[in-house]
């Protein structure tokens, strides 16, 4: 068996164990929206109070298919904020978040974001490597309106997780899923773009573009697709 063939099968057992309670919930939180989970009509109502999106985030008349990539004009997101009564939880990885630069960069862009905004953030982090899958149905748990999730060790656990909780709205900042289901939207740019063990960086990978400005352009801008209904795509910023 190959290292990543073995990854994933225990990604995929670990996933069995602790996600069992998650896939019902998902199965009847997909249902109750109106959709089969599977597309972009698996979602909840664009939040009335998330202020308008400006011209050229995105094409009214043809909204991106699942999957997706849609390039924002700079500036069109700007009008969009997060509802007073948005929750928040914030995933991380310890070790990443102490020793990576890149996402200690994305978590200070997200801390400054929820100060900006009056957003209170729960932060829940993977102790260890073995604790991730855990942390991501911890995140969950929670049951807040979106998870936001910084930093490359937590693609795959994400990734794995993602599926058995199709009630639960995901936003990946500086990273993206191989294959999102409708509840993950990424927002990347070039010289990001990790999407997993199995793949690695992508052949623009480039640390040094991690700046605190260009994470609080992804963050802001994924933000908006979510909050206005455009998930499982990912928002690619200049």
């Amino acid at each position: 068996m190959t290292r990543l063939a073995a990854r994933t099968t225990a990604l995929l057992t670990a996933v069995a164990l602790v996600g069992a309670g998650a896939t019902l919930l998902a199965g009847c939180s997909a249902a109750s929206v109106g959709g089969s989970g599977t597309g972009p009509t698996a979602t909840a109502s664009p939040h009335v109070s998330a202020g308008a999106l400006g011209a050229g985030f995105s094409d009214p008349d043809q909204p991106p298919a699942p999957e997706a990539t849609i390039r924002p004009e700079p500036g069109s997101w700007s009008g969009v904020h997060a509802p007073a009564d948005y929750d928040v939880v914030l995933l991380s990885d310890a070790g990443d978040a102490a020793d990576d630069a890149p996402t200690r960069t994305l978590v200070d862009a997200v801390e400054s974001w929820a100060d900006d905004e009056g957003v209170t953030v729960e932060s829940v982090t993977a102790a260890t490597p073995d604790d991730r899958i855990a942390a991501v149905t911890r995140a969950v748990d929670a049951g807040p309106d979106l998870v936001i999730s910084v930093g490359n060790h937590m693609v795959d656990p994400l990734a794995a997780v993602s599926p058995t909780a199709l009630h639960q709205q995901f936003l990946v900042v500086g990273a993206e899923i191989a294959e999102p289901t409708s509840n993950v939207t990424a927002a990347d740019w070039t010289g990001g773009g990790f999407r997993g063990e199995g793949l690695g960086p992508s052949s623009h990978y480039d640390p040094a573009t991690f700046t605190r400005e260009r994470a609080d352009r992804a963050l802001r801008a994924g933000l908006a697709a979510v909050l206005h209904d455009l998930r499982g795509i990912v928002v690619w910023v200049r």
